[in-house]
């Protein structure tokens, strides 16, 4: 697997062969009533610039090659980051990456994976496409070190073996150490955004990926386009397409009054009759501190576009675009009672400010499940919050 954040406990070094350049450092980095302005695309916390400094010390452990010496001409660095960008979209469709861009020894570590030759690299890739389906993101690939290039990522997977073939999401960042003798990858190193000790073999990681086989029922229906940037171990980071909604006034965030009103829109009382196909999940937004002044909103497919819709035929019923951005979303299952939703936004809403994350004020409900038709520990809930500021960009020390 791919993906994480670096520990302060990673003291065992991963002897690479000979020649090898390994790593220097590395950096791991809701709705509202009216369209939200575009987050500001920029931050770094101090955990974040303390985490890197110890992912340093550790990272000097294992080079075998002076980082701060200047790269042979015959290694083209910048060639090797063009590379990346064009060969690791195809590390999980039939294509594959290209083995000779790496040594036969090249070294591979996650937080529960260890491998120390190209065959036992590419059985891991092989293994990972028949188990999880990966869908894999590139974010961006960088010189990080004469030697050295870090890749940040997104993976999100489907455990085919179980019946309910649960969802795990992996982000983080990878380490590949060049070989300056030969220009090949002789390491790759992965950290989990979503665990602290990612020395292998990590008990952590480990539970990381069992807890994220429990059920969830997630309706087959068109949800809002987004894509995972983060996942922590709270909560996620997603970055919204726009949509939109039609909406009306509620009681409270897990209320369910005015959802006949917005159901209604949907199932043809409109100004044209038209029966437009229903999507997951049902929102409930709060506007202002308190949680209390509340509107239900129903997403509209993707295809629909607000100028072409039909009128709502009801009273305080509107149709709104939200223009999208950088939520964070923290997800639960059992019944979402407001006492629940209240802990919840709070807890996430701490974590954020614990991360150094600007939020903005009120947050969502995310409702996926007929609560009539589906046992509570199924159930699939979360709370979200719209960012003000958020980056995966490589931070220098």
């Amino acid at each position: 697997m791919a993906t994480a954040h670096l520990s302060t406990q990673i003291l065992r070094p991963i002897l690479p062969g000979p020649g090898c350049g390994c790593f220097r450092r590395v950096s791991t980095a809701g709705l509202p009533s009216t369209s939200p302005s575009p987050p500001t695309i920029i931050f770094k916390t101090r955990q974040e610039h303390n985490t890197r400094n110890q992912k340093l010390k550790w990272a000097r452990k294992l080079s075998l090659v002076e980082q701060s010496s200047p790269p042979k001409p015959t290694v083209d660095v910048e060639g090797l980051v063009s590379f990346l960008y064009d060969d690791l979209p195809h590390l999980f469709d039939d294509q594959g990456i290209d083995r000779t861009a790496y040594d036969e020894q090249v070294k591979f570590r996650d937080p529960i994976t260890k491998h120390d030759t190209i065959s036992g690299y590419l059985f891991n890739i092989s293994l990972l496409k028949i188990l999880f389906r990966p869908l894999f993101q590139l974010h961006w690939v960088k010189q990080t070190g004469p030697y050295e290039i870090t890749t940040r990522w997104t993976m999100v997977m489907k455990f085919m073996l179980l019946p309910w073939k649960p969802e795990l999401v992996f982000t983080g960042t990878s380490v590949m150490g060049i070989n300056p003798n030969n220009g090949k990858f002789c390491s790759h190193v992965d950290f989990w955004d979503s665990i602290q000790n990612n020395e292998y073999f990590s008990l952590e990681g480990l539970w990381d990926v069992f807890r994220q086989l429990r059920i969830y029922k997630t309706p087959d229906l068109e949800t809002p386009r987004n894509q995972i940037l983060k996942r922590t171990a709270n909560y996620e980071v997603r970055k919204y397409a726009p949509f939109i909604v039609v909406e009306t006034n509620g009681d409270k965030l897990s209320g369910s009054t005015g959802f006949n009103a917005v159901a209604g829109y949907i199932f043809g009382k409109n100004s044209t009759t038209e029966k437009i196909p229903m999507t997951t999940p049902v929102f409930t937004q709060a506007l202002d501190p308190e949680l209390s002044d509340v509107s239900i909103q129903i997403v509209l497919p993707a295809e629909k576009d607000i100028s072409s819709l039909p009128d709502p035929s009801q009273e305080k019923v509107y149709l709104r675009k939200v223009e999208g951005g950088i939520a964070a979303a923290l997800k639960f299952s059992g019944k979402p009672t407001e006492d629940v939703v209240r802990e919840k936004e709070k807890a996430l809403r701490s974590s954020l400010i614990k991360d150094g994350l600007k939020s903005k004020m009120g947050c969502l409900l995310a409702r996926y499940n007929d609560p009539g038709r589906t046992w509570s520990f199924m159930m699939r809930n979360e709370v979200l919050i719209w960012l003000e500021e958020f980056s995966l960009d490589y931070q220098e020390n």
